[in-house]
């Protein structure tokens, strides 16, 4: 992934500008900056679910805003909020976002991906009793049944306890063992294998990654 010369104004107020970053296999990427800096609306713009104001994306070489069914299908999207459906089950929003997903395939069942984000039991209760962390952790276990080469994921940790911060730090480091992206939004410093670098780019100023 490739982002050139990107700025994003909101309500007259340019929240950044300049901002350039360059992403391959393996690469994992930390939004740092301070609180309305504009951090999820990069995060947006680099999902293609906003534009910039000026600037570029592309995915392959190619625009993500020409090739976008190709770009979707390799996208995988954790917002701040973990939209995860308060009538559901755990099973249920994790069949369901998976179904409307741009490709609907699983990689891994979702049984036992609800297992690996230590939801084993929890599988048949209805997330309108789930606590917040627990909502948090279904919506990463769709990561783990997509095929999503690129992760982008505006602050995980939200509501996760230290088991579940490292939860997510190990399915980091997994994604990147195999060859994917991550772009993370956090405030805090992430811990992932030695020798591998989480690379930073501060919002608000002209730096690139």
């Amino acid at each position: 992934m490739v982002g050139r010369d990107l700025s994003c104004t909101r309500d007259d107020r340019e929240l950044f500008t300049g901002v350039n970053l360059s992403l391959a296999p393996g690469d994992v990427l930390q939004l740092a900056g301070p609180n309305g800096s504009g951090k999820t609306s990069l995060l947006r713009i680099l999902c293609g679910l906003a534009w910039a104001a000026t600037g570029s994306v592309t995915w392959d070489g190619a625009d993500i805003r020409r090739e976008r069914a190709s770009f979707t299908a390799d996208l995988a999207y954790v917002a701040h909020a973990s939209a995860v459906k308060a009538e559901l089950t755990a099973i249920e929003n994790v069949r369901s976002a998976m179904t409307i997903s741009s490709t609907g395939l699983l990689r891994l069942d979702p049984g036992e991906a609800l297992a690996r984000v230590g939801l084993y039991g929890y599988e048949d209760v209805p997330a309108r009793t789930l606590s917040a962390g627990q909502c948090r952790r279904v919506a990463l276990a769709r990561l783990l049944c997509g095929s999503a080469s690129l992760w982008v994921l505006d602050e995980p940790f939200t509501a996760l306890d230290g088991e579940g911060r490292a939860m997510v730090e190990s399915m980091l480091n997994g994604h990147s063992d195999e060859g994917g992206i991550s772009i993370v939004t956090s405030h805090q410093a992430m811990t992932l294998d030695a020798g591998r670098t989480v690379r930073r780019l501060d919002i608000g100023g002209r730096r690139g990654a």
